[in-house]
């Protein structure tokens, strides 16, 4: 006795034709760049919140410069200066400082986000590249200012009164300037070729960034080579109005012994000057990374 094998019945002509799902596109324009900007600065933010022991190691070399190099040479320096505290000559430079070192490590995250492969997954996103650096940018900022503003709470230990204006134009100083050197660690970190080598390239930049921006003496008096490289140093566009505002608020003339305000060509440069040259420096070191990412990956 044969028997047939079973066969699978084909499809039958009277079958409806099978149906595929519509794909569906994610909308492409300025409502997705804004969404991207938030969820990279949120996620900023919430990198911050998770690692509290960058929040204490970003707090202990502020204290130090301020309240062991500062009470060390206040001594010294208050008797050539009509006794002006060098500590509070020396709390915006301070203050400056810890901005610009949270600012820069944010920006240069941005490694360790392409060797881990975030990075990657966020270019292939249907976004502009420009929304994701300009939320690490925005990020950054805010991270670096909420860390200056723990530095700002201890003002009144250097000498620095608690005015309203005073810290609200000290923080908007602190927020763009963080705005501006977290776009520079940007620019830094797309071309840095891996882990390995972030620290030491750090060094060898920021290092020279501190102190030759006049946030650990005076910029008044200075040879001509310190002087031009005072003047070319974007943080000392940072430096410097934080400076003028403490002075500001502070009476008599032995807190202006220390100070010393910017000039170019014998023209003193006024704080808005200021404060303008570090906006368009920032502008023009973002578009610079926005374009080196755009090459690079």
């Amino acid at each position: 006795m044969t028997t047939t094998p079973a066969t699978t019945p084909g499809p039958s002509r009277a079958d409806p034709p099978l149906e595929v799902a519509p794909v569906r596109r994610a909308p492409v324009g300025l409502a997705s760049d804004l969404r991207a900007v938030r969820v990279v600065t949120t996620r900023e933010l919430l990198r911050w919140i998770k690692d509290r022991r960058r929040l204490v190691a970003g707090l202990v070399q502020p204290l130090l410069w301020l309240f062991v190099l500062g009470t060390g040479l206040s001594r010294v320096v208050s008797a050539g200066a009509a006794g002006a505290d060098f500590r509070t000559f020396l709390f915006p430079g301070v203050l400056a400082t810890t901005v610009m070192f949270t600012s820069v490590f944010s920006g240069v995250s941005v490694v360790w986000d392409r060797e881990f492969g975030f990075l990657r997954e966020m270019l292939v996103a249907p976004i502009r590249r420009s929304s994701i650096l300009v939320g690490k940018c925005l990020g950054g900022a805010i991270v670096a200012t909420a860390q200056a503003s723990v530095v700002l709470a201890l003002a009144g230990l250097a000498g620095v009164p608690y005015s309203p204006v005073l810290l609200l134009g000290l923080l908007g100083v602190a927020f763009l300037a963080a705005l501006v050197i977290t776009a520079f660690g940007l620019l830094l970190g797309a071309k840095v070729a891996d882990i390995q080598s972030v620290m030491p390239v750090m060094q060898a930049v920021i290092t020279p960034m501190m102190f030759l921006s006049g946030a650990l003496y005076p910029t008044s008096g200075l040879p001509g080579w310190l002087a031009l490289a005072t003047k070319v140093n974007p943080v000392t566009y940072a430096v410097l109005p934080m400076r003028e505002l403490v002075f500001a608020h502070l009476e008599g003339t032995g807190s202006m012994a220390l100070g010393g305000s910017l000039t170019w060509w014998g023209w003193t440069v006024p704080v808005a000057v200021q404060l303008l040259v570090l906006t368009a420096t920032g502008a023009a070191v973002l578009a610079l990374a926005i374009r080196r990412f755009s090459r690079a990956e």
